[in-house]
């Protein structure tokens, strides 16, 4: 199962997004109100630990930019990780179009900011362009809400996620300090003890934190920037799609706990569950409201109080690094993702989404050219001169203002020129009864579809809610069974899909399909064909119906029709003709059906 974005997640990046903007706006106006010496002095006030001969001494902005900001970095690096190893970047047909589009989003932008400025200490600032704002990002799409952005939300998700490695490379190789070899060799041997946690039988969680402060001391020590020790931690820490045995161990224990309430199966419940979920999605989830909800907040007013005086305004009118910063990200980021999109699209070195156009592209290209957090980030540690980083701050906060009108003005033109199609919103093929597998009475007025495939876990469980559904409505439902093999994941689902339908060719399709769901952890061929003879298939024929051409496009047939409706995770429902979104327990089913 390919995990899907809820809708209260999303709901939380939107609200993550305006707290965002509004401690931006309050930075600006703190620092120039009657009270902005108190702005500078408190975030320039010295703090210190004392341990011991040791003394660590930092200001309060280098506490949030170098301290809480790895918290920022590490919650990115998770996710680098997880569209990695589970995500949209596993397609590779499909990322090389967002990776591509990203890496011309980098170069880009860096290449006209150093067109303006090509020498000197501001060429240097060149990395404050090359960065788009998630956070942001994101929120700005939620508020212009072109129709149906599902796939466009994706793409521009999987192009910010590449955009954080490349900018997080050019903090890690243009913009740390002075290099020490003795600290940087102890993070050698810390990061290689990081990887080795995994392979403990228990206390992984507090492992993961000593090491990574360790790695991070190190590397503070060493002269490369700390917050770095964010992302290797996150790169290290295993990820992985819940499996099936672990899935049932979690239900065995929490229904033990249902018959018996007591503080023992409670906490074995909770280990459970949660040791049926990777760390990398458990960390994600912990972390992901602090770093949104607080520290991203707290970085933008510490590092967002620009002075608008007449005399800024004026300096930034006429000063090369402002307009550098300005062209880098509006116009680098537009020009650069665009041009790419359509090179790669058009030589055939990647494809698109169903339902994705250029144009849509470039309306999130314009978006892509919101640089806050790492572009400020990045004005801290590239440009020494505080005058220098007001006009380069200038620069960013203009630059994202007239990207998100310029996107917002794209996408309202474009919707209007060219309105986008939903995809997979409604079933692209009725349900035929002389060729579809059918429970129920083929002209019933209820209809439930269900994408599936016989190795995934959740497919099996929900054969239980899919019962009770056929229960509750009687000859008023008709239940319909269609195949999408995820190969990917399961190995053996293209297999198990051709034997389903060899057996279909004896009327035998459900009872084969439900012996290989009791069996799902033994599906190689030498069990499938005892399955088929179990459920009283005649052998020779089954054996001489697997290489079919009946069989094989039956098969081909119902994965072309999901990939043509962008359908990429099991189960998949169609209520009525549309497609269900949400939780597809039974009662979830059945209200839909009833409505």
């Amino acid at each position: 199962m390919i995990r899907r974005i809820p809708t209260a997640a999303r709901s939380g990046e939107n609200i993550a997004a305006a707290l965002l903007l509004g401690f931006t706006v309050l930075a600006i106006l703190w620092s120039n109100s009657p009270w902005a010496q108190s702005y500078t002095d408190f975030w320039n006030t010295e703090i210190g630990i004392l341990f011991g001969n040791v003394h660590v001494e930092m200001t309060v902005k280098h506490l949030v930019n170098d301290a809480l900001m790895t918290f920022f970095f590490f919650v990115v690096g998770l996710e680098v990780k997880s569209q990695f190893a589970i995500g949209e970047l596993t397609d590779r047909s499909r990322a090389a179009v967002p990776v591509l589009a990203a890496l011309a989003g980098l170069i880009v932008p860096a290449l006209i900011f150093l067109l303006l400025n090509p020498s000197g200490d501001d060429a240097r600032a060149w990395g404050v362009v090359i960065s788009t704002d998630t956070a942001f990002l994101v929120g700005a799409l939620a508020i212009i809400g072109p129709k149906y952005p599902a796939r466009l939300r994706t793409f521009l998700l999987t192009l910010a996620v590449v955009d954080d490695v490349g900018a997080l490379l050019a903090i890690a190789l243009f913009y740390s300090e002075q290099v020490r070899i003795w600290p940087l060799v102890i993070s050698a041997g810390l990061i290689a003890a990081i990887a080795a946690v995994r392979r403990l039988p228990a206390g992984r969680g507090p492992a993961y934190f000593v090491l990574g402060f360790g790695l991070w001391l190190a590397l503070f020590t060493g002269g490369v920037h700390p917050t770095l020790a964010g992302v290797a931690v996150a790169l290290l820490i295993p990820v992985f799609t819940p499996e099936r045995e672990r899935v049932e161990e979690a239900a065995e224990v929490v229904s033990a706990f249902r018959q018996s309430p007591n503080s023992e199966y409670a906490r074995a419940a909770a280990r459970s569950l949660r040791d049926s979920i990777s760390i990398n999605e458990r960390l994600q989830t912990g972390f992901g409201p602090y770093v949104s909800f607080l520290v991203l907040p707290l970085f933008a007013l510490a590092n967002a109080g620009v002075r608008f005086d007449l005399e800024t305004i004026e300096m930034a009118a006429t000063s090369p690094l402002t307009w550098g910063v300005i062209a880098g990200l509006v116009v680098g980021k537009f020009v650069g993702i665009t041009a790419a999109t359509a090179i790669v699209r058009g030589t055939g070195l990647g494809r698109l989404a169903p339902g994705l156009t250029l144009r849509r592209v470039a309306g999130g290209a314009a978006l892509s050219g919101i640089g806050f957090t790492i572009s400020l980030f990045i004005v801290d540690i590239a440009i020494t001169d505080p005058v220098k980083q007001e006009l380069a701050r200038v620069g960013v906060l203009v630059a994202s203002v007239v990207a998100f009108a310029l996107g917002w003005l794209l996408f309202t033109v474009i919707d209007r020129i060219s309105p986008p199609v939903a995809v997979g919103a409604k079933l692209i093929r009725d349900v035929d009864p002389q060729r579809d597998h059918i429970v129920g009475h083929p002209d019933a007025p209820l209809t439930l579809v269900e994408y599936a495939d016989f190795e995934c876990p959740f497919c099996s469980r929900a054969t239980g809610s899919i019962d009770e559904v056929r229960a509750h409505f009687g000859d008023r439902l008709r239940y319909v069974w269609r195949h999408l093999p995820l190969e990917r994941m399961h190995p053996h689902s293209a297999d198990a899909a051709r034997a389903s339908e060899a057996a279909a060719l004896q009327g035998r399709f459900f009872e084969m399909g439900s012996r290989m769901f009791e069996m799902q952890d033994h599906l190689e061929w030498e069990h499938i064909y005892r399955y088929a003879d179990g459920v009283g298939c005649d052998i020779r024929k089954f054996d001489e119906d697997l290489e079919s051409a009946k069989v094989l496009h039956r098969v081909r047939d119902d994965v072309d029709d999901a990939e043509l409706m962008d359908l990429n995770s099991t189960p998949t429902f169609f209520v009525n003709g549309k497609r269900h979104t949400g939780p597809y327990d039974s009662a979830s089913l059945i209200r839909a059906l009833e409505s």
